[in-house]
């Protein structure tokens, strides 16, 4: 159905566009933590009848990761690709998405380690309903059954599939007034209250002493959700590279640290990321005290603003759990912190699977299920979550 040219590249011009998972900064940083990184570009042919050709130029960066002292590895592709065709929709190209994906898997294969196992993609597809992004994945499921295509859906998912995007290309005003009446109540309480945001960069004087609060907060954090968080080294790479290579001129996503204060007390704080395109709330982290005060509100729309200015067209909430509108589920609380802020709810389709060597992948799939279901099931009701 597709003709598809790989070819390697050690440049690209898209350094600050598109999804932040994309761009060369991250998967830079993420070869500096556990990751090998490549880039490809692919020249893809789409017949469109019997006479025309359909050409598109794609670019796509490749993550890998070896497990058992490098006895295995996975391939990951972040967030791609996304539709094909911007006349159809996602339900209609169905079969051309899983056919492209199933014949990039085949062509990728020799640009990559011999030992991985599988590769990952995460569709960038867009429903605005539970019910489209569950008709999307039947139908996907049942494409591949037909056409014999070893295309899987994970249980296991790498990115948030669900989240809540902010449209920042409105006016302040119109941002606030799309928000609930008591988000906004509790952004106005937290400034009146007396708490304060400072913006912090990687170039900035304090950084390491503002890192060791935000950890703090991290490790606080965890104890009182049952989460767990990466390392300090983790944070404050991502923050000091953001602002090494702007300082070099390069046209990289700008990484942020929010702290909000009261009375000098640190009591709460986010970790952002902008780009041309998108701003993304990555990690947050408060503190049991002075919660009443509402500095989570006031932080995520200090950064709003600032994303805004940026020039960011949304600000992402990056990750929700779907059902959560429920009051009875577990993440009722998390659901409605994110979704009151007004954005618009977007449900991604998920991690799919191409298997490469089939035995060993059936093996690593089983115990990635089992892991998820013993850290998100059994140890979640054993904490009392």
């Amino acid at each position: 159905m597709f003709d598809i040219k790989i070819k390697e590249i050690t440049s690209t011009t898209h350094t600050n566009d598109g999804t932040f998972l994309q761009t060369p900064f991250w998967c830079e940083f993420k070869s500096r933590h556990g990751w090998k990184y490549k880039r490809f570009e692919l020249t893809v042919n789409f017949p469109k009848n019997d006479e025309d050709i359909d050409t598109q130029i794609m670019e796509v960066s490749v993550l890998t990761r070896s497990f058992a002292h490098n006895l295995f590895s996975i391939a990951y592709i972040p967030l791609f690709p996304k539709l094909l065709f911007e006349n159809m929709t996602a339900e209609e190209q169905t079969p051309e998405l899983a056919a492209f994906i199933y014949e990039l898997a085949k062509g990728m294969k020799e640009y990559l380690p011999n030992n991985v196992i599988a590769i990952r993609f995460d569709p960038y597809i867009d429903f605005e309903s539970l019910e489209d992004r569950k008709i999307f994945n039947v139908g996907m499921k049942t494409v591949c059954f037909a056409d014999r295509l070893k295309l899987y859906k994970n249980k296991v998912d790498i990115q948030p599939p669900d989240t809540a995007l902010v449209d920042l290309t409105a006016s302040e005003e119109d941002i606030l007034a799309r928000m609930h009446s008591k988000w906004r109540y509790n952004i106005r309480l937290s400034e009146r209250k007396g708490v304060t945001v400072q913006r912090y960069l990687g170039n900035s004087n304090n950084l390491s002493e503002i890192i060791d609060k935000f950890y703090e907060l991290t490790k606080e954090t965890n104890a009182r959700d049952g989460n767990s968080s990466h390392a300090k080294t983790y944070y404050e790479d991502l923050i000091r590279s953001s602002a090494a290579e702007i300082e070099q001129k390069k046209d990289v996503p700008v990484v942020s640290l929010y702290i909000a204060e009261h009375e000098g007390e640190q009591i709460a704080a986010i970790m952002t990321l902008f780009s041309h395109d998108e701003a993304i709330y990555l990690y947050g982290a408060s503190s049991n005290n002075k919660r009443n005060l509402m500095p989570n509100h006031l932080l995520q729309w200090t950064a709003m603003k600032d994303a805004k200015a940026y020039g960011s067209r949304f600000y992402d909430l990056y990750g929700m759990p779907p059902e959560g509108e429920d009051e009875n589920h577990p993440m009722h609380g998390l659901y409605m912190f994110k979704a009151n802020f007004g954005g618009t709810l977007i449900h991604r389709p998920g991690s799919y699977d191409i298997p490469i060597k089939p035995f060993i992948y059936r093996f690593y799939r089983a115990a990635e299920n089992v892991r998820a279901f013993w850290f998100k099931k059994v140890m979640k009701k054993v904490r009392g979550r």
